[in-house]
C-alpha cells in the first residue's frame, strides 16, 4: 500500500508527527515521535529495564543526541542512565556516555549525546531508547499508546532487557508491548 512516499502498514507511518520541517530558518532542526500537546506524566520503564519508542528519521537526518524529558517524578539514587539510537531492524548504531548519578530533577529535559553521530541512510521507523538504573526512575513526559492489532503493525513503544547498567544492548532482544510511550527529540 502506498501513502505519498510510504510503503507499508498505514498506522506505522509515523513521519506526519516529525516537527524539524518548520519554515522557520532559526528553528533547531530536531524529530520527536510525538506533538508537544496532549502529552502527561507517564512511566519510564523498570530500573535497569530499556525503553525503546519508535521514531521516524528522514534519509540524510544526521542524529548527534536524543533528550527525553522527567514528568513529576523526579529520579532518586541514580546508578546509570545511557540512551540509544537503533536501526530499524533493532541493532545498536550508538549510543550515549553513562550520566552515572547525574541528577535528573522533576520536569527536566535531559539531553544525551551520542558517542558517534548518525547520519541516517534510509528513511523509516527507528528506535530511540533511554534506560535509567536508579532506586527511584524518573517519569516521563509522554503519551498513551494503542497495542498493535493489524497485521503488520509495530509497537510505538516497548520495553526490553533486565540488569542494564552503561552498555546499551547490542540489540533489541525479544521487546515486549509498552503502553506508556515517552516523549523523545533526536537532534
Amino acid at each position: 500500500m502506498s501513502l505519498g512516499t510510504f510503503r507499508g502498514v498505514p498506522r506505522n507511518d509515523l513521519g506526519h508527527l516529525n516537527t524539524s520541517g518548520r519554515p522557520d530558518p532559526d528553528a533547531v532542526f530536531h524529530r520527536a515521535n510525538l506533538p508537544r500537546t496532549g502529552l502527561d506524566d507517564v512511566p519510564a520503564a523498570a530500573t535497569g529495564v530499556m525503553c525503546s519508542v519508535a521514531l521516524y528519521l528522514h534519509e540524510g537526518d544526521l542524529i548527534s543526541s536524543l533528550t527525553f524529558i522527567s514528568g513529576a517524578t523526579a529520579g532518586g539514587s541514580l546508578t546509570n542512565q545511557f540512551a540509544a539510537l537503533y536501526s530499524p531492524a533493532g541493532a545498536l548504531l550508538a549510543q550515549s556516555a553513562d550520566k552515572t548519578s547525574e541528577a535528573w530533577a522533576a520536569d527536566t529535559a535531559k539531553t544525551f549525546p551520542l558517542a558517534t553521530p548518525q547520519r541516517i541512510t534510509k528513511s523509516g521507523v527507528y528506535w530511540a531508547a533511554l534506560s535509567v538504573a536508579a532506586t527511584t526512575v524518573p517519569t516521563l513526559a509522554g503519551s498513551l499508546g494503542a497495542k498493535p492489532v493489524l497485521t503488520g503493525e509495530g509497537n510505538l513503544a516497548q520495553t526490553s532487557g533486565t540488569g542494564l547498567t552503561a552498555t546499551a544492548p547490542a540489540t533489541i532482544a525479544t521487546p515486549a508491548f509498552k503502553r506508556h510511550v515517552p516523549l523523545v527529540l533526536a537532534s
